[in-house]
C-alpha cells in the first residue's frame, strides 16, 4: 500500500511539475502571440490610414457625376432662401 501512495506521488508530482512547464510555455507564448498582434494591428492601422488618404480622393471624384444633381439642388435651395431672407439686422447696442 506503501508502494501505491509513493508510486501516485511520483506520479501526480512529475504530472504537476510538467503542467507548471506547460503553463509557464502557454503564458510565455500568448504574451509574445499578443505582443506580434499589437504590432500588426498598429501597422494595420497605419497603412490602412495611409491607404485611405490615397484612395478616398479617388473615390470622390469617382462619385461626383453621381452627386453633382443633388450638389446642385442643394445651391438652388440655398441661393433663393438666401435671396427671399433679406440683408441680416444688426443686434442692438443695450440689448439685455
Amino acid at each position: 500500500m506503501f508502494a501505491i501512495s509513493a508510486l501516485l506521488m511520483l506520479v501526480a508530482g512529475v504530472w504537476l511539475a510538467l503542467a507548471v512547464i506547460g503553463l509557464v510555455f502557454k503564458l510565455t507564448f500568448t504574451l509574445i502571440g499578443g505582443l506580434f498582434s499589437l504590432i500588426g494591428a498598429v501597422l494595420g492601422v497605419v497603412c490602412g490610414g495611409i491607404a485611405l488618404l490615397i484612395v478616398a480622393p479617388i473615390v470622390a471624384l469617382a462619385l461626383l457625376p453621381l452627386c453633382l444633381p443633388v450638389i446642385l439642388l442643394v445651391a438652388v435651395v440655398w441661393a433663393i432662401v438666401r435671396t427671399t431672407r433679406g440683408p441680416a439686422q444688426p443686434a442692438p447696442v443695450n440689448a439685455r
